[in-house]
């Protein structure tokens, strides 16, 4: 009698060490796919922290009187009374320029007329935005304040006799940096002109300007 020794063998149960090595290979891959996604962001953050601190660097905006004319001045000196007419208007051409990558937004400014020290007139300045590393001028008209000269007639009457009248503005215009719609910086442009008007041609005959932003 022949013992039949044949069956249907059941699969062998998989080692548990090879389990547990595929168990540690998928680990390791999560690790590292987690790894580059976290270097990846570091170093996303550290170039834009790079651009912040050198490209999109806030930097100042800067103005200019670039042209002073005047209109409508008549000025009348009788004596032995001395009485002096004025009726000047100041025509301003304020250049602004914006040195950085991202616009310049600002908003009403202001620039006062100085004699003497003494304010005599003053002008709004429009809201508006200039595009990054461009530039723009800003017209504004400017009236003398003549009762406001009152108190330095003998100054005035000398500079007129002399051929030439010193002046000053003192122009300031707030705004704001955005960088990447995200980033925003709000600066202050300042700008104190001197300028020296020839009489009678009327025309300025020199100008010197000093500009500084406060942040």
């Amino acid at each position: 009698m022949i013992q039949n020794n044949d069956h249907n063998p059941n699969p062998d149960p998989e080692p548990v060490p090879e389990a547990k090595n595929r168990r540690h290979v998928r680990r390791r891959r999560c690790l590292i796919a987690i790894g580059v996604v976290i270097f990846l962001i570091m170093l996303l953050f550290i170039v834009l922290l790079i651009l912040v601190l050198t490209v999109f660097k806030a930097k100042q905006p800067k103005t200019q009187l670039v042209s002073a004319t005047l209109d409508g001045i008549s000025p009348r000196i009788s004596f032995p009374v001395v009485r002096i007419q004025l009726n000047i208007t100041l025509n301003l051409q304020i250049l602004v320029e914006n040195p950085n990558h991202a616009s310049f937004k600002h908003g009403s400014g202001q620039s006062i007329l100085l004699y003497q020290g003494e304010q005599v007139g003053d002008v709004e300045i429009y809201p508006g935005n200039i595009p990054g590393r461009r530039s723009t001028t800003i017209p504004s008209r400017l009236t003398l304040q003549v009762d406001k000269v009152a108190s330095e007639t003998l100054h005035l009457v000398q500079d007129i006799l002399a051929g030439q009248l010193a002046m000053d503005t003192r122009t300031r215009i707030p705004g704001r940096v955005t960088f990447l719609g995200l980033i925003r910086k709000h600066v202050v442009a300042i700008s104190d002109c001197h300028f020296v008007i020839a009489v009678p041609e009327m025309k300025v005959r020199s100008q010197e300007c000093k500009e500084r932003t406060k942040f």
